[in-house]
């Protein structure tokens, strides 16, 4: 049964089959209302699937991507309410800051980890995403980058570890007031 709750969601898969990727994405897309941010393959050898939109419209379409994907999904994430800022960032939308005071830094080893630790990280602290990447040229895994307030963009990396199992965070890291140099490399 849906969810019946307001705001947008999110609805990750991935697959281990190519081939099964389009299949589990056409399921989602005929279920309800969804919009698709990615659905292409990855690396290594992976298929990729984010869709988002209303709550009970996610909830009822990952369910048939469930049903769809059966025993090739490798990875799954159902997220309610999730942060602007990540639906933004999966459309390559993100904050371009001027002069910063902080940037953090988090990487993970699979991208469902990548999107639920960037959401708690929002959520946790006033901090802009400047950056995303899930998969594409990482073997698989996901980064995102913060930046704001020292104290804030701290609080979000420790709410960034918190949200997920400590074996899938690779490392968070912190740079207090960065070079200028890094303005355009880094965020």
């Amino acid at each position: 049964m849906p969810l019946d709750l307001p705001g947008p969601a999110l609805g990750l898969f991935e697959l281990e089959s190519l081939a099964r990727g389009p299949v589990v994405a056409d399921a989602v897309l005929k279920r309800a209302a969804v919009r698709i941010a990615i659905a292409e393959a990855v690396t290594p050898g992976k298929y990729l699937l984010v869709f988002s939109g209303p709550v009970a419209e996610v909830d009822e379409s990952f369910q048939a991507g469930a049903e769809s994907g059966g025993s090739r999904i490798l990875d799954r994430l159902f997220l309610p309410h999730v942060s602007e800022a990540v639906v933004a960032g999966l459309d390559g939308r993100f904050h371009r800051p001027g002069l910063l005071d902080a940037i953090g830094l988090v990487e993970l080893h699979t991208v469902a980890a990548a999107v639920r630790a960037a959401d708690a990280a929002l959520k946790r602290a006033a901090v802009r995403l400047t950056a995303l990447q899930l998969a594409r040229g990482i073997g698989g895994k996901g980064t995102f980058t913060l930046c704001g307030a020292q104290h804030d963009v701290e609080a979000a990396l420790e709410g960034a570890a918190a949200a997920v199992e400590p074996s899938l965070l690779v490392a968070t890291e912190l740079i207090q007031r960065p070079h200028p140099e890094l303005h355009g490399r880094v965020v």
